[in-house]
């Protein structure tokens, strides 16, 4: 059985192919920025650190809703519960730490979705042995995020993606320009945090 087969067993909701991450620092308040996704898009609530994080968290599902966008919370299957998101979004270093069995559980027995960030291919392989929906794969591109990391490039990035089992979402350095220098094919879609914006 395929992996879209399942998806639709299981009543999953459809993978958008334009995410909108968050982040506390490049962008603060992502409401503005959410409101711009066009339906069926995605976004990934991160703000980790943020001391409103559920007050957000609540903003943000409220306007996914009315938007019909699919709304994953980073690292917190109890947040996600909480305001009814589609699904969890695991950054490598949790996924690695081996502690996912409640998210996975949780992810199982709601059919939500799970989505692993990797930072290589055997990180992606990983987030196969998880179950996961899929994988955002960076850095494919020079990112302010990690500003003098070393990005995968366009010809390495669809070398590890063509080798993925998940479907790909690429992330770092990515606004619609920079994804169109990825080969056809290679990437389900792309992210980003300011690229969008």
């Amino acid at each position: 059985m395929t992996l879209a087969e399942q998806r639709h067993r299981h009543n999953c909701p459809p993978l958008p192919r334009l995410w909108l991450v968050t982040d506390e620092w490049r962008l603060p308040d992502p409401l503005p920025a959410i409101a711009r996704l066009p339906v069926g898009g995605g976004v990934i609530l991160r703000h980790h650190g943020w001391p409103g994080r559920r007050s957000l968290a609540v903003a943000v599902a409220r306007l996914c809703r009315r938007k019909r966008l699919v709304l994953l919370v980073a690292n917190d299957w109890r947040l996600a519960a909480a305001i009814g998101a589609a699904g969890v979004h695991l950054a490598e270093g949790v996924s690695r730490a081996g502690r996912t069995a409640p998210c996975r559980l949780w992810c199982r027995q709601r059919r939500a979705l799970l989505s692993v960030a990797a930072h290589s291919i055997r990180a992606v392989h990983a987030a196969s042995s998880l179950n996961a929906d899929q994988c955002l794969l960076s850095q494919a591109f020079a990112s302010a995020s990690h500003p003098g990391a070393t990005p995968l490039g366009a010809v390495r990035f669809a070398m590890l993606a063509r080798r993925s089992p998940l479907p790909i979402i690429a992330l770092g350095g990515l606004n619609r320009r920079s994804f169109r220098r990825l080969a056809p094919g290679c990437a389900h879609g792309w992210a980003a945090i300011d690229g969008l914006t």
